[in-house]
């Protein structure tokens, strides 16, 4: 029997399939130069740190039936802990009671989306933005503005500000304190709650670091449990995608009740992933971040020298100074979804920017990713790539 022949909820209805997930079907083929997915490269994630934790946990009884028994929603205390010591170093203090670890940071989002969103409620957001974020809140019911959008909105009150401040997905672009503090202005005078989406926070390999949303209200207002920005990070793109370990940092009396969502929901985390994950971070966290920085600098290098020597004339790109992406902006008309199937043709896969745009904009954007290519695949994807740019730019080959 069809879905169609059930009576499914609205948001079952209205649930559609990521762009991204789906295009990922069509890239695992080995000859594919693929800069569509924004995932770490295997090779630089904590695996001697897993399988050490791993043999740790099962080096005696008692260590192994805890980790493989029911924990608390909150999650497991000494990981909680170390969290909390790593958000004071970003000048974030924080207890146990501001920390709720979460099934990945985008567990994190529907959570928040859960506990703060009534059906047609307003979300402002950057434009680009994360796709994943907008398929989640638009789940709870979420209208998107754009964040720097005038403040008179027909009378809509914003219920929450969701940001990327570092290195964001897809732009990569990276918000300075004057924009970061600028935002917080908008959310008081908006009464608003900031999302500080920081998945791609430590991957910084250039420049210096700038406070988070979440240091710089708590400097602000006295202390965290009068902030207004919760905090999400994330294990996924230093240690492991795979163990779904993320967190959110904020007031303890909304980490209490998304807590209580999360109970409703899975009841904790897994226990065991949650074990193994507090074991490598604290054996090696630093320095497995370390070796990805260097990695990935490495490789964005390559791609803005490539696109620099490739592109064709009217093609623009960001400059990142950290994460996983660069976002190009294509000539007015050129449609970068059209374009999509001949670069897989050519064994070339990126992700069109049209989907990170809540108003439908965008369809002359795209999004590489330089995370899983070395500098060689790199040279020869971008060449094919802004060959197949070059010839929708002349007036008898126009894409879209």
């Amino acid at each position: 029997m069809s879905s169609s022949g059930f009576r499914l909820s609205a948001r079952a209805k209205a649930a559609k399939a990521s762009e991204i997930r789906e295009l990922l079907k069509l890239v695992g083929k080995p000859s594919m130069i693929s800069f569509a997915g924004g995932i770490p490269d295997p090779s630089l994630l904590g695996v001697d740190l897993v399988d050490a934790a791993v043999r740790e946990i099962f080096s005696g009884p008692a260590s192994a039936r805890e980790a493989l028994q029911y924990s608390t929603t909150e999650g497991f205390a000494p990981l909680r802990q170390w969290i909390a010591e790593s958000m004071a170093r970003k000048g974030i203090p924080a207890g146990l009671d501001n920390i709720l670890i979460t099934s990945g940071s985008q567990q994190g989002l529907d959570l928040i989306g859960r506990l703060m969103l009534d059906p047609g409620d307003t979300v402002l957001v950057s434009r680009p933005t994360y796709l994943g974020a907008l398929q989640c809140l638009t789940a709870h019911g979420a209208r998107f503005a754009q964040q720097d959008a005038p403040l008179a909105m027909d009378g809509v009150t914003p219920k929450l500000i969701y940001l990327i401040p570092d290195f964001a997905n897809p732009s990569g672009d990276t918000m300075s304190e004057r924009e970061r503090l600028a935002a917080l202005d908008r959310a008081e005078a908006l009464d608003a709650l900031v999302i500080e989406d920081a998945a791609y926070t430590d991957l910084r390999y250039e420049g210096e670091n700038i406070a988070p949303i979440a240091a710089l209200d708590i400097a602000r207002c006295g202390g965290i449990d009068a902030s207004r920005t919760l905090y999400c990070g994330t294990f996924s793109k230093t240690l492991s995608p795979g163990m779904r370990i993320g967190w959110i940092c904020g007031p303890a009396a909304l980490i209490h009740k998304l807590a209580l969502l999360k109970q409703g929901a899975d009841l904790h985390t897994a226990t065991f992933n949650q074990r193994v994950i507090h074991h490598a971070a604290v054996a090696g966290f630093d320095t497995t971040v370390a070796r990805a920085r260097q990695t990935y600098r490495t490789r964005r290098d390559a791609m803005l020298s490539a696109l620099e020597r490739h592109a064709p004339p009217g093609v623009s790109w960001t400059r990142p100074d950290g994460g996983l992406f660069i976002w190009v902006t294509l000539p007015e008309g050129i449609d970068a979804a059209a374009l999509l199937p001949l670069a897989i043709a050519q064994d070339v896969a990126f992700v069109p920017g049209g989907a990170f745009h809540a108003d439908g904009t965008g369809r002359n954007t795209m999004r590489l990713s330089f995370s899983l290519c070395d500098a060689a695949q790199i040279e020869i994807g971008i060449y094919k790539l802004c060959t197949l740019i070059a010839k929708a730019t002349q007036p008898r080959m126009q894409v879209g």
